[in-house]
């Protein structure tokens, strides 16, 4: 069945964002289409619907597609758990903690499993939309590639090179990632795709004649510059804001060295009433209504780097002060008395003193807890819908106080005395409109709006296949794909 890659130039030139397009274009026109990721590193995964996880930028893309996530749409999740190693995620599950070098040696079992999934995908939908990772012209990883030509190679597919213009440099990036390529990976290059252009496009016009002309290989369109566009990161944190209300809730969020999930806080990022901060390595605390500590990759690795930066001592001082604090997944880990981890699932085997604000511990065991779930807050009743991923298992007096009343009976995280504490295993928060207003109004927040998120990010998926449709060589993308009238 049809298969279409995408790879770009450099990593962020929008392979994410055109994949995401390309789907919801193909489902309005009622053609099946599944995205696919051979191999993903990020921070930031997706539970899916067959009970494992996914990079979340292929959840995003299902939804441009119409479909629920499963693990065949990114058959291998790299998540780094250190600068040099990462958990590896084979079709959905972990199956260890590996180095660069490990990982490599390892790439030929990864490779099977990347192929497996996609037969499967092809078999039930007219279009498989792949999305490379970083760039193909990453020389020193091509032996054993399994993310971007040698998956292409693998499956015979054609692909679609895309290069921001934004950055500057952009003839050079998509020359230069030609000249890097071997012969048959070239062939493979139907076509450009320049990214995120601003400008009168009558001054960009000689330099696309020169490229063609250069490469033999048409430019199938340019894709301007959308202002106010939001879609879940990959990886990288965007900390881009709109306008504000005159009045607004202070949150801030400690930015950790393995944070995972960050856009469990975009809700809050886009909500008219709330200012977000987030504060990186060398920043001070400052004075806030509402402190989240997010969730993490390594937990006690993070909250050695929290005390360094005296961040606990700016948390107690907010807690005196009256101030709010949430934690979520590994956040909430922190806020216990201590983390165990026996095994060495994320660094060396040990145990380390939590925040000890709440009255329970950690243990952290092999076993992933991977679901989606739904409940209500202790908060008001207010209903919630979110997800959690994590490998650990809090017991102590505090759960006795739960954030979280779910589904079938099982209780989650807790709250303090004094009602200044929370936590929760809980990713997605402040996705659902109820809950989001109960936690805002907890926090201080006399009135919050209430914000439709999935409306938001629905609308700039349609804005994204409405720049597909008006800017894009659609012929030929029909013949790429094998469509026909």
């Amino acid at each position: 069945m049809p298969t279409l890659m995408v790879q770009g130039t450099t990593s962020d030139a929008g392979k994410s964002t055109l994949v995401t397009a390309l789907c919801r274009w193909l489902a309005r026109r009622d053609i099946k289409v599944a995205p696919f990721k051979p191999q993903n590193m990020a921070l930031n995964s997706a539970v899916t619907v067959d009970g494992g996880e996914i990079g979340r930028a292929q959840a995003v893309q299902a939804e441009a597609a119409g479909l629920a996530p499963h693990t065949d749409m990114n058959p291998v999740l790299l998540k780094p758990n250190t600068d040099v190693g990462a958990q590896v995620i084979i079709q959905g599950q972990a199956v260890g903690c590996m180095d660069a070098i490990e990982y490599h040696a390892y790439k030929t079992t990864a490779m099977q499993a990347v192929l497996n999934s996609h037969v499967r995908l092809a078999s039930q939908y007219r279009v498989v939309m792949v999305e490379g990772a970083g760039s193909p012209a990453e020389i020193n990883l091509r032996e054993g590639d399994i993310a971007n030509m040698g998956f292409a190679e693998a499956v015979d597919c054609p692909v679609l090179l895309i290069a921001d213009i934004d950055k500057g440099g952009v003839f050079a990036h998509l020359v230069g990632t030609l000249e890097l390529l071997s012969p048959s990976e070239r062939a493979r290059v139907k076509g450009f795709v320049i990214n995120r252009f601003r400008g009168d496009i009558t001054l960009l016009q000689p330099g696309i004649d020169w490229l063609e002309q250069r490469t033999g290989i048409a430019v199938l369109g340019v894709l301007p510059y959308l202002h106010d566009l939001h879609l879940e990161a990959e990886d990288a944190i965007n900390a881009r804001q709109p306008d504000k209300c005159e009045h607004t809730l202070k949150v801030v969020v400690p930015v950790l060295p393995r944070m995972s999930n960050h856009t469990d806080f975009d809700p809050l990022r886009l909500h008219p009433q709330v200012d977000l901060q987030l504060v990186c390595a060398g920043e001070p605390i400052p004075a806030a209504d509402l402190i989240i500590l997010p969730g993490s990759k390594s937990v006690r690795a993070d909250l050695e780097i929290l005390r360094e930066q005296g961040w606990d001592s700016a948390i107690k001082r907010h807690l005196r002060y009256g101030g709010r604090l949430l934690g979520i997944c590994g956040g909430f880990q922190m806020l216990g008395a201590q983390i165990h981890d026996p095994l060495g699932l994320e660094g060396p085997p040990g145990s380390a003193d939590g925040l000890g604000l709440l009255d329970f511990s950690t243990t952290l065991y092999a076993n992933k807890r991977l679901a989606q779930v739904s409940g209500h807050l202790t908060l008001g009743q207010a209903t919630v819908r979110g997800y959690e991923i994590h490998a650990g298992v809090s017991t102590g007096p505090a759960l006795d106080s739960p954030l979280v009343k779910l589904e079938g009976g099982r209780l989650d995280g807790a709250r303090s005395a004094d009602q200044l504490i929370a936590g929760t295993y809980l990713h997605g928060l402040f996705e659902s409109p109820d809950a989001s207003r109960a936690l805002l109004q907890w926090a201080g927040l006399d009135a919050p709006v209430i914000q439709d998120y999935a409306a938001l990010r629905a609308r700039d998926i349609d804005r994204l296949a409405d720049l597909v449709q008006n800017h894009l060589d659609t012929e030929r993308l029909d013949v790429l794909l094998g469509i026909h009238p």
